[in-house]
């Protein structure tokens, strides 16, 4: 027992009370923070009742599923519906015809859904926050053996960087660095601006990027196993474009890795079978000169 000015306090008493003090001030401060900044989030729309930096639900940034196929390429990790596309090494036909530049290709999940979104808010949301969960994403996709030198971003020229106010792949090489240890390097840069790529054919895409990038320190490569880090791979031109300008450099090995990558598979899935020809040809209202 404690007595203080009048007061009398048990010591099991005023443990409680310093046990609930910190939760009290906590809630309090969370409902003040709701009151006075009201937000929602900005996926799905519910309440946040909780002081984060990150305008997203908990449910929301639970870790969507990884992409997974039966059949892919062993080298870029293409996903296909059947086994068709790969031939006895497992290569798919742009990998055998050496049109990628880089030497392997990994990603967490598909570009569709939560995972979609949740890029969209990063990048184009200028959400920056959200380059952390999205880093570890891609590091749970990193096949434990490989082992790198040095991580290098995909580029941004300036003017798309000035407007966007970021590097959304330097941040996420960033936070990349900081769990493995490797040192982030900013080698790569955009020799002109390109046009985007978005409704390009596979070969325009290529052709857009082909001679987009160049490695400015040559030094900083030459001999070493680089990582190369974009947010999204849609058909690997502009990350096979940033590989080959490594590969110029000197370095011994350059592997992509996104935080996701689009599926074409569920393109395919999503088409009905069609007749070639709706109806079948009738002959017999047709006259033959000769044939009676």
């Amino acid at each position: 027992m404690e007595f203080r000015r009048g007061w009398a306090f048990s010591s099991s008493r005023r443990a409680a009370l310093t046990s609930i003090g910190p939760l009290v001030v906590h809630t309090a401060s969370c409902a003040l923070f709701s009151l006075v900044f009201p937000s929602d989030c900005r996926i799905c729309g519910v309440p946040l009742d909780t002081v984060t930096r990150l305008p997203i639900c908990p449910d929301c940034l639970k870790r969507p599923e990884p992409l997974s196929a039966e059949f892919f390429c062993v080298r870029c990790r293409t996903p296909f519906q059947n086994a068709f596309p790969l031939n006895a090494e497992g290569l798919c036909g742009i990998c055998r015809r050496g049109l990628r530049g880089f030497d392997a290709a990994y990603c967490f999940g598909a570009y569709e859904g939560k995972l979609r979104e949740l890029i969209h808010l990063y990048k184009y949301g200028g959400v920056r926050t959200l380059a952390r969960p999205l880093g570890d994403f891609m590091a749970a996709a990193l096949p434990r053996d490989e082992r790198f030198d040095a991580i290098a971003p995909v580029p941004l020229h300036w003017w798309r960087r000035w407007q966007r106010g970021f590097n959304q792949s330097r941040l996420l090489a960033q936070t990349l660095s900081r769990r493995t240890a490797v040192p982030v390097i900013k080698v790569l840069v955009r020799a002109h601006s390109t046009a985007t790529q978005a409704g390009l054919s596979n070969t325009a895409r290529r052709l857009n990027v082909s001679a987009a990038f160049r490695c400015r320190r040559p030094d900083a490569v030459a001999g070493k196993r680089i990582l190369l880090i974009d947010d999204v791979m849609t058909t690997g031109s502009t990350a096979s474009a940033c590989a080959a300008a490594l590969k110029r450099a000197g370095a011994t090995r350059v592997v992509l890795l996104t935080v996701a990558r689009v599926d074409r598979r569920a393109d395919v899935s999503n088409l009905k079978p069609q007749k070639i020809y709706p109806e079948p040809f009738n002959l017999d209202h047709v006259k033959v000169e000769g044939v009676s």
